[in-house]
This record gives C-alpha cells, sequence and structure tokens, in this order.
C-alpha cells in the first residue's frame, strides 16, 4: 500500500490552447488533509473536475489507491471512494435534513432497496442517518426542511449527505466560502472530526482555516505547482507571497 492514496502524473488540461492545468504531479498523503491553494484562476476547480473526472486530461494520468483511473467513468471513481461533497450529494431544498441523508445511505445501498417503495421499509435507514447527522451536529434539524436551515447548516449537511457514501476520501470545494466566523469555525471542527480515518483533499480560500486545519498545502499558480509543503514553509516562501499580492496577504491568516 502507498503511503499516497492519490497522485497525478503529468495532470494537463488544454482549452483551445490555453492550458487551465499544466503539467501537475499532486501526491496526497493517506490520512493527511491536504489544501490547494492559489489566487484566482490557478486552476484549482479544474483540478477537481479532473480528478472526479467531470473532465477528461489532455494528458497525464490519475492514480487513486494504486489503481490508474484516469479513463475511468466520474461514478466508477465515485464507488472506489473518492468522492467530491456537493457533486452527487447535492441536497434537496424541499426535503427535510433527515429525507436528504437517507437519500445518500439509499444511493449508498443502490438499487436493492428501490422496490421497497413504502415509507415505512425505509426506516431500516433511520437509525443509520440519525447516526450522520449526531456525527455533524445536525441531529436538532432532523425534521427541519433544508432550505429554511442556516447557511453553515447546509454545508454541515451536506459533508452527512456525503458521508453516507462512505467515502475514502473526500474532496470538499471551498467548504467556508460565504461563511460568517462562527460557521467557520463550526465547520473547520466537522472536517477535522471527519478527516479520522479517511483523507480530505480541498480548495479553500481562506488562510486561516488552512494555517489552522491542513497538513499539507499545495499551491497552485496559472496552472502549475508553486509550491508544496505544510503551511508554516509555504507561507513564507518569497513567490508565493508575491502570487498572493493583492488578492490576499498570507500574513493576514496568522491573526
Amino acid at each position: 500500500m502507498s503511503e499516497f492514496i492519490l497522485e497525478t502524473a503529468g495532470l494537463t488540461k488544454e482549452f483551445k490552447g490555453f492550458a487551465a492545468v499544466s503539467n501537475v504531479d499532486l501526491k496526497v498523503r493517506r490520512g493527511h488533509i491536504h489544501a490547494l491553494i492559489g489566487p484566482n484562476g490557478a486552476g484549482k476547480t479544474t483540478v477537481f473536475n479532473l480528478l472526479t473526472k467531470f473532465l477528461p486530461p489532455t494528458r497525464g494520468s490519475i492514480t487513486f489507491d494504486g489503481q490508474d483511473i484516469t479513463r475511468e467513468a466520474p461514478a466508477a471513481t465515485a464507488r472506489r471512494g473518492l468522492v467530491r461533497s456537493f457533486q452527487i450529494s447535492a441536497t434537496f431544498p424541499h426535503l427535510s435534513v433527515m429525507e436528504n441523508v437517507r437519500i445518500g445511505l439509499q444511493r449508498k445501498l443502490g438499487t436493492e432497496f428501490h422496490f421497497w417503495r413504502s415509507e415505512k421499509s425505509l426506516n431500516v435507514l433511520n437509525d443509520r442517518a440519525m447516526e450522520l447527522l449526531e456525527a455533524v451536529d445536525l441531529t436538532q434539524f432532523a425534521d427541519t426542511v433544508t432550505a429554511e436551515m442556516p447557511y453553515g447548516r447546509k454545508r454541515a449537511l451536506e459533508i452527512a449527505t456525503t458521508l453516507a457514501l462512505e467515502p475514502t476520501m473526500m474532496l470538499l470545494d471551498e467548504p467556508t466560502q460565504g461563511m460568517g466566523q462562527e460557521d467557520i469555525g463550526r465547520v473547520v471542527e466537522l472536517i477535522r472530526k471527519v478527516s479520522a480515518n479517511r483523507t480530505i483533499l480541498m480548495v479553500e480560500h481562506n488562510l486561516s482555516v488552512v494555517a489552522n486545519l491542513c497538513d499539507r498545502i499545495t499551491v497552485l499558480q496559472r496552472g502549475s505547482i508553486l509550491a508544496e509543503g505544510p503551511y508554516e514553509e509555504v507561507s513564507k516562501n518569497p513567490q508565493v507571497l508575491e502570487a498572493y499580492v493583492g488578492s490576499s496577504d498570507m500574513n493576514d491568516a496568522h491573526h
């Protein structure tokens, strides 16, 4: 078993002659919380789209858990346990929080439950659903209509529905975006909690979140890796500081 659960080699994506991602060699260590950071337009979202098979690479390869998954269909990759939150788990706003988690659990079970149309038969899933809601601190919202929940709690629900799929590795795309301080704190603690026994790769703009949470950071700039390492080291790298000037000062993250 390799210490790296996910590796890319020469990963490249060109759109009409423009390289959005260029020769990226990413290595994510098993069990780590790994952040992908960089100024806007650095290619972070494109990397995520390549890893989850939403886009085919122009060149390069992706290996997950020792298997080459470069040309695999998105659903097959997700079944291996590489799951992007908010990908399959986009929540249904008109359903309750509990119902949303149950749908995630049904997905994991596949078709075997589909012939049990009656409401009562789904109670099998209720205990597991409540466990997941407990894990993300949402038990008191179980019967709330999802649309009526505060924003930060919706993100927690999306994480719960992703956890229903039992991922080995979770990709989180800007999990704290648009949140106030209190919600950010809650989501950071939640990510720390769900990272037990799994690997997390996240795109995150908020550098204090990254400094607080991540074992390792990869900085992208114009589609290429500019620097990689622990936050302490990366945040002192002159090239990184220069790349960030104007968008956000890395030193602010410490305060």
